[in-house]
């Protein structure tokens, strides 16, 4: 089936900025999302890709994008996966910065621009990450994050990280959050901006990552090409997060195996891939149950 694309605006503002945004059964957020982005007059476009939603919520996308001309869907392609249909949106889109945006992260005015102000100081390939606020107005867990290694999975899974001397990977639980742009390891998928260039120096965000850490492996990527990852705290989101409706025990398994694949891609060393051998079962454990947990409270909350 031919992806349905809707036509671009004749005349583009002068810094052109694309917001790519992947969508699967997302719920509720995604229109709210969706609004706020196109809310903001520095966006050249939003670029919707469509790996699967409700017939209600496809058709109230398409009514809303008849009066929109900088909304641009396409669908058709099926469940590709996240990494893939950045990818396939990031082709479909004319912007020199590519802003991906997840759809249940509602972007307040002016982040997408101070995102690209930032790239402009910073080393190509680079990638600046946005601030991602929980309903509540805290930072969310996973917008910074240090260096992944099994170590650092297993203790951030569980509540080793409150133990001394042990680290989470994510920083909100090691350090305060900054007040300017700072460089830092990997920011998050759910709000992550790069220039044309970068993304093709990057060649893209790698496939083979269905769902979860290719935003780690990308940040890893621009870090040994020599480029900077920086967290830039002004450009926020509220980010509502987990409203899909897929089980979250498929969703971390599928973070599981983006994990294994990280490791199996930058485990050099002989005794690298010995040790992630014998801390596979752990990771594994430690990932699906906190899915099950939280599968169970839910149920329990009713």
């Amino acid at each position: 089936m031919t992806a349905r694309i809707i036509p671009l605006p004749v005349s583009f503002p002068n810094k052109r900025i694309s917001v790519i945004m992947v969508s699967y059964h997302t719920g509720a957020p995604l229109l709210e999302a969706v609004q706020a982005v196109l809310a903001d007059p520095d966006i050249l476009e939003l670029v919707l890709v469509d790996n699967g939603n409700t017939v209600m919520a496809r058709e109230k996308l398409w009514a809303f994008a008849q009066n929109e001309r900088r909304l641009r869907i396409a669908q058709g392609q099926g469940n590709i996966g996240f990494s893939r249909a950045c990818n396939y949106g990031a082709r479909l889109s004319k912007g020199d910065y590519l802003l991906f945006l997840n759809p249940d992260a509602v972007i307040d005015k002016g982040a997408a621009m101070r995102l690209a102000d930032c790239g402009e100081h910073l080393n190509r390939p680079w990638i600046a990450g946005g601030f991602l606020q929980t309903v509540n107005g805290s930072e969310q867990r996973g917008t910074r994050r240090g260096k992944l290694t099994p170590l650092s999975a297993i203790v951030s899974f569980t509540p080793l990280h409150k133990l001394p001397g042990l680290k989470s990977m994510h920083l909100v639980e090691a350090e305060p959050c900054p007040s300017r742009p700072k460089h830092i390891p990997v920011v998050s998928g759910a709000c992550l901006m790069m220039d044309r260039q970068s993304f093709d120096i990057l060649g893209g965000f790698d496939e083979q990552y269905f769902l979860h850490v290719e935003d780690i492996d990308i940040c890893t990527r621009a870090r040994k090409a020599g480029g900077d990852v920086y967290f830039v705290p002004g450009a926020k989101a509220l980010h509502y997060g987990s409203t899909s409706n897929e089980r979250i025990q498929k969703v971390e398994y599928e973070k599981f195996k983006g994990f294994i694949r990280y490791f199996r891609s930058y485990s050099s060393k002989w005794w690298a891939r010995i040790f992630l051998v014998l801390a596979a079962p752990f990771m594994f454990a430690a990932i699906m149950g906190r899915a099950w947990w939280i599968a169970i409270r839910a149920v329990w909350r009713g």
